[in-house]
């Protein structure tokens, strides 16, 4: 089994900062991926950004140049460093883990940016 405890978000004004970090405990298996998703009020979860094992990285077009994803593989937690931050950032934001086959989900964590 898995856990994700995410962290860091709060309420921030635009233009601001925040850093999330998503800490994995469990059976955490060498290679997999590790990303960021939000789901404002009355849209769909989609995707913010992922990072793989190896270190490759994929963006929203939204948050290219403004969020930055890391992960450190030794403490197996990622991290998402949103800078410029905008109103329609506002959102729940959630860590997943992907392994073999099966994906994985923290609890979430709010991002609430005012302008």
């Amino acid at each position: 089994q898995v856990q994700l405890v995410e962290s860091g978000g709060g309420l921030v004004q635009a233009g601001g900062s925040l850093r999330l970090s998503c800490a994995a405990s469990g059976s955490i298996f060498r290679i997999n991926v590790m990303g960021w998703y939000c789901q404002a009020p009355g849209k769909q979860r989609e995707l913010v950004a992922l990072i793989t094992s190896g270190g490759s990285k994929n963006y929203a077009d939204s948050v290219k140049g403004r969020f930055t994803i890391s992960r450190d593989n030794g403490k197996n937690t990622v991290y998402l460093q949103m800078n410029s931050l905008k109103p329609e950032d506002t959102a729940v934001y959630y860590c997943n883990l992907a392994q073999a086959g099966r994906e994985y989900w923290g609890q979430g964590t709010q991002v609430t940016v005012s302008s």
